[in-house]
């Protein structure tokens, strides 16, 4: 087999607000938490059931981070595609620590506000960002629909 394919498509709810953290050349990366869901019936029980799974989602595509930092907050629907990555860091306790992160960067990567509302209508609206939309702050004014 030729190449592989390391490609992740999460569709889940944010757990708290994003953190937004400037590298020491200025380069801004968003952080957050995606929780997903599945829910079943329990075949003996017939009781409902539910598992929650984090997933720990790292963002250094800028145009996307410019997203995050203006629409995206706890609670915020998103579809994002990324990659996986582990590595590896040391914790205060001198112990070494792996952490496997989806990443968003370079081209490979999407974005999608699946929640965002306009206020004054309901409307609901998806907003996409990657790396070939370039969002600037300035450029996201009032003739988005959201």
């Amino acid at each position: 087999m030729a190449g592989s394919l390391n490609k992740v498509t999460l569709i889940g709810n944010l757990g708290k607000d994003p953190e937004i953290r400037t590298t020491n050349d200025g380069k801004e990366i968003a952080s957050f938490s995606l929780a997903t869901s599945d829910s079943w019936k329990d075949k003996a029980t017939g009781e409902k059931k539910e598992r929650t799974e984090w997933h720990r989602i790292v963002v250094f595509n800028e145009g996307l981070v410019g997203v995050i930092k203006n629409y995206v907050q706890k609670g915020s629907k998103l579809y994002v595609e990324g990659s996986l990555q582990t590595r590896k860091w040391t914790d205060s306790s001198g112990q070494e620590k792996y952490t496997t992160e989806i990443v968003l960067q370079n081209y490979s990567s999407t974005l999608i506000l699946l929640d965002s509302k306009d206020a004054s209508s309901g409307r609901s609206s998806p907003v996409e960002g990657n790396k070939n939309t370039n969002f600037e702050h300035n450029e996201l004014d009032d003739e988005i629909p959201f």
